[in-house]
């Protein structure tokens, strides 16, 4: 059984990357499954493969390179990770969060997660964006949280709010960032839910996560959140709907992974322009709260 990182394993990875960069970066960015490529408009760019960097954690799933990405991005020095950690790999959460308490030691206020996600409800298409507005924690239901564990006061509280965990001021910007760049479908907003995977859903299980109230469902997101929040991190999500999940069972079709990788590509240039504008509007210190 592994032990937990103390506090000085997340510092010694921080310090490792600070003496390694003359970035300080403000905003993170967890890219999701065919979304690496929002580190193409990162300038001055410099990157790191998780292999390097101590105490870090390897990405094993297709679609996710394996490597953190320093750079600017409309002005906003920011760290991206090209490929996260998910549950199904074999990652205890403690693991699969460890990168976002380093982003906090490095000076990060804000965390932007993007992940592919199946569209739940009825009116999404393959293609729209979500942004998240809430989540349903799944896998907690069953004691499954990445701050089960001793807590460490100098990450934060025991008892951590999560109420507010999708900052709405960021919502709103990105509302008026979708209008400027002239997108035919709308903007969408709603609820995603985390399940472990790594298989996708049955037809009873999209259907009973419908009547929960959950608009799209995928495999990760939620415990960066949890621990960003616990951080104190301001936190803006959003899913890209990379398929309508399958809730008849005369359907012939079936959900997989390389529809998702395809979604991503054919997304790639609009969300890129779309983080871009972002950027613009994120203050440049101070968190939410």
């Amino acid at each position: 059984m592994e032990t937990q990182f103390t506090y000085e394993d997340y510092q010694t990875t921080a310090q490792w990357l600070l003496s390694h960069t003359k970035h300080r970066p403000q905003v993170a960015v967890i890219c999701g499954s065919g979304l690496g490529g929002l580190t193409n408009q990162l300038t001055q760019a410099q990157s790191f493969d998780y292999s390097e960097i101590p105490n870090f954690p390897r990405s094993t799933v297709p679609g996710h390179a394996g490597r953190l990405v320093f750079g600017f991005l409309n002005g906003k020095a920011c760290v991206m990770m090209q490929g996260r950690f998910h549950m199904y790999e074999g990652y205890p959460l403690w693991k699969v969060t460890f990168p976002v308490r380093v982003f906090h030691l490095l000076g990060v206020d804000t965390l932007v997660v993007t992940n592919a996600a199946g569209g739940l409800n009825s009116s999404f298409e393959a293609g729209d964006i979500m942004l998240i507005r809430d989540h349903i924690n799944l896998p907690g239901f069953s004691g499954q949280n990445p701050l089960i564990g001793p807590n460490d006061e100098r990450f934060g509280v025991r008892f951590p709010a999560m109420s507010d965990a999708y900052d709405r001021d960021m919502r709103q910007k990105a509302h008026v960032a979708w209008k400027q760049m002239g997108e035919k479908r709308e903007l969408q907003e709603g609820t995603y839910v985390m399940l472990a995977g790594p298989n996708f859903e049955t037809v009873a299980e999209c259907r009973l996560l419908q009547k929960l109230g959950a608009d799209a469902v995928g495999m990760s997101t939620v415990p960066e959140v949890i621990i960003a929040r616990h951080c104190g991190l301001r936190v803006f999500g959003f899913s890209l709907i990379t398929n309508k999940v399958i809730t008849d069972y005369e359907s012939l079709e079936k959900a997989n992974h390389e529809e998702v990788l395809e979604a991503g590509r054919q997304a790639a240039q609009k969300l890129e322009k779309f983080v871009s504008i972002l950027m613009a509007g994120i203050p440049q210190s101070g968190c939410a709260s």
